[in-house]
């Protein structure tokens, strides 16, 4: 159900979830005062369009505590949106109520706003005012730009280090988007990994367990910042959920009512925490992939990996023992990675009218031959696209067959920076490419690392699709303008400490009518 409200200086076409704030005096004086900042898991912007986008917050005094600190009432909270940071210039501003029903979170869908340009943002309640947030409209349909600015990130384990990579991404001098690609969180109870970032409770189950650890993450002063410089889109992969969860099946127990309720439990929290629009709240039938147009620069298919894929093969212990400890997986051509309606959208949407086609998703995609000394057969994951070979055959043809030189890929999930080609047939990595991948390496997950896995070079060997595979922590800039691709790898020397300090590992370039990355 969503309330629209009017704006108090004009009609506003703004969405806030969630109720109406009755007649009553300025939001300065609504609602009591806390006695602690309520605003201590900051603010957040998303799902931009050429007219708005989602800002975010969420109300808890006491994070660590259930609900966040506060009681069963409704708490008022009003918002701005100004032209400039010092807010001179109020565009935009209502008053609302923050349910209890919604952990006391805040979506607002903001439009009536200018094209392409930036605007500035905040949240009160009670007297405190929350961190002041920026986010960028998207160009206008069909507009030229000459350049943007995309950061990759994902894979944040509280528990294996601080999230410091967070800090330095939100002091990049330009920045209009940050896609995430998943595991915003990790659902694991404690597991001893750095004596000063331990998960609270146990592994994540319930409502409120996820709830918490939300909380717990974004807490964090690093990602705060990243939160507040640019607009996030973000998915989910595994972790937000259950490790390589896949459609209904959970990876130990397979489909069973304890993990269909687990999962309405997770997107519920992982929706109640992300800057996304309404029509992302969980239900039978809700779509999580979705798609973004920056002019006639670039288009942005945000992909979901995980909600109707196929059950993976000799995946947890229930896949073991049915099939044994060597089990063999047996593809076929009805197994999907995307589920048939998803598939035939990306199919659909991919064009070659646009500058750029940026397929924004969860898991490495090209071909990956995992063998290490001493293996004589071809080792592949199945928990990725080299687990749904003919889905992603069938992807790779119809690029190929609509002629698109202008596909780049970005996935995760694999902890390291890899860079390279998608060939025209993924059992040859070889054949002609048709698509470059930057695949961007972990915030924490993993922990520090090293400059290279002892097996790195014999990996490197056996693909000659690779270019780069580098076992840091960091994230990926993307420069894209009109007939070029610049990817920054950035890394991390060690995440094991809060004073962790990022460079430059490499830079590649694609030209556009050129599939294929080039060291820069």
């Amino acid at each position: 159900m969503k309330d629209i409200l009017l704006d108090r200086r004009s009609v506003a076409t703004a969405t806030f979830s969630l109720g109406l704030l009755s007649a009553c005096s300025s939001w300065r004086g609504a609602g009591r005062a806390f006695a602690q900042n309520p605003f201590t898991l900051g603010v957040a912007a998303g799902e931009p369009s050429p007219d708005g986008f989602v800002i975010w917050t969420r109300l808890a005094p006491a994070p660590a505590e259930p609900s966040g600190g506060l009681g069963p009432q409704p708490v008022p909270v009003a918002w701005e949106v100004a032209e400039d940071p010092n807010f001179r210039t109020i565009v935009r501003s209502q008053e609302g109520l923050a349910q209890p029903r919604n952990a006391h979170t805040v979506h607002v869908e903001v439009g009536g706003l200018q094209p392409h340009r930036p605007y500035w943002y905040r949240f009160h309640s009670g007297g405190a005012t929350s961190d002041t947030g920026r986010a960028t409209t998207l160009p206008a349909p069909g507009a030229n730009v000459d350049r943007l600015h995309i950061a990759s990130v994902g894979c944040q384990d509280f528990e294996s280090g601080f999230f410091s990579a967070y800090g330095h991404l939100a002091r990049e001098p330009e920045l209009d988007v940050i896609f995430h690609y998943g595991d915003y969180i990790y659902e694991f109870g404690q597991r001893d990994r750095n004596p000063f970032r331990r998960h609270l409770g146990n592994e994540t189950a319930t409502l409120d367990d996820y709830r918490r650890r939300y909380a717990q993450y974004k807490s964090d002063p690093d990602l705060r910042a990243a939160h507040a410089r640019a607009i996030f889109i973000p998915t989910f992969d595994d972790h937000e959920i259950d490790d390589n969860w896949a459609g209904d099946f959970s990876k130990d127990d397979g489909r069973t009512r304890a993990f269909l309720q687990r999962k309405a439990n997770a997107l519920r929290a992982w929706y109640e925490h992300m800057p996304v629009r309404s029509s992302l709240q969980p239900s039978g039938s809700t779509r999580y992939f979705r798609r973004f147009d920056f002019g006639a620069l670039l288009r942005m298919h945000a992909l979901d990996t995980r909600s109707h894929r196929s059950d993976q093969f000799c995946e947890g212990a229930a896949a073991r023992d049915a099939a044994g400890a060597d089990c063999i997986p047996r593809y076929d051509a009805s197994r999907t990675m995307l589920g048939r309606e998803q598939e035939d959208w990306l199919q659909r949407g991919l064009s070659s009218e646009t500058g750029w086609n940026f397929i924004a998703q969860q898991v490495q995609m090209l071909p990956f031959d995992g063998r290490r000394d001493g293996e004589t057969e071809t080792v592949r994951s199945t928990d990725n696209w080299n687990g749904y070979p003919h889905a992603r055959q069938r992807l790779v043809t119809a690029i190929a067959e609509q002629g698109l030189g202008n596909v780049v890929i970005g996935s995760g999930d694999m902890h390291q920076h890899l860079v390279g080609t998608v060939p025209l047939d993924c059992e040859d990595p070889e054949s002609r490419p048709v698509a470059s991948e930057f695949l961007a390496t972990s915030i924490t997950s993993g922990g520090s690392g090293s400059e290279r896995h002892s097996f790195q070079q014999d990996i490197l060997a056996r693909n000659p699709n690779l270019a780069l595979l580098n076992n840091r922590r960091g994230y990926q800039i993307y420069v894209v303008s009109p007939n070029q691709w610049r990817t920054r790898l950035k890394v991390m020397d060690q995440v094991d400490t809060p004073s962790g300090a990022v460079s430059d590992l490499a830079e590649f370039v694609v030209e556009r009518g050129r599939p294929g990355p080039l060291r820069a």
